[in-house]
């Protein structure tokens, strides 16, 4: 009974990963954001891929808020580490994004594949400007 409790509890959790909390512009399983015409974020985290603008803010509320709390994005994920607690570093962020990792019960995906280069930077930048440490 335990065991099915535990694997209910974490199944629910895993699901929320991806999206965000309202669930109102959460992409459907396996899409991802690849470009956005919103303006880049004050914290930083835009770069550009070809002419277009990659907002980082964006590709992160659209794939990692579920997850993960970052109060610049307004984000109360609890699956993964609280971001403005961890405060990683522009490289620790590259290196997460890019190739996952991590432990316990939410594994980080790698996002290589599935994210251009340029969103992956521009995550990592977002991330690391928003949580203090860019």
């Amino acid at each position: 009974m335990i065991r099915l409790v535990v694997a209910l509890v974490v199944a629910s959790a895993l699901a929320g990963c991806g999206g965000d909390d309202d669930g109102d512009s959460a992409a459907p399983p396996g899409q991802v954001i690849t470009q956005t015409t919103a303006p880049p974020a004050e914290t930083g985290g835009s770069t550009t891929q070809g002419d277009a603008p990659v907002d980082g803010r964006a590709i992160f509320l659209q794939n990692c808020s579920g997850c993960h709390t970052l109060a610049d994005a307004g984000t109360t994920g609890k699956v993964g580490p609280n971001l403005d607690e961890a405060k990683p570093s522009y490289e620790r962020a590259l290196m997460m994004v890019r190739d996952g990792g991590g432990g316990g019960l939410g594994v980080m995906p790698k996002f290589e594949g599935t994210l251009t280069p340029e969103q992956i930077d521009a995550v990592a930048r977002y991330v690391s400007n928003a949580a203090g440490t860019g």
